[in-house]
């Protein structure tokens, strides 16, 4: 990781900006020779309808989901337990 002073950063903002997005390149800022701060770019994310629309799955039909949740279901008690007896 590149390190650059807090003083550096202040005077060419803009331009150290630039290169943190264009190359995706996180750098160190320090003062009196200890880091002080890192300035990334942001995390890369996406929708769960992003994700889930690359996803192709075969569909169940109705029947066939019903019989899939009665299977899930099988051996748990729908009843709340206390803990504590």
């Amino acid at each position: 990781m590149d390190t650059i002073s807090a003083t550096e950063l202040a005077r060419n903002t803009s331009d150290i900006l630039d290169k943190v997005t264009s190359r995706g390149q996180t750098l160190g800022i320090s003062r009196n020779n200890a880091l002080i701060a890192r300035l990334s770019p942001p995390l890369l994310s996406m929708t769960a309808s992003q994700v889930l629309a690359g996803i192709k799955l075969p569909l169940l039909s109705p029947g066939q989901a019903d019989e899939w949740l009665n299977d899930s279901k099988q051996g748990f008690d729908d009843s709340v337990a206390n803990p504590w007896e």
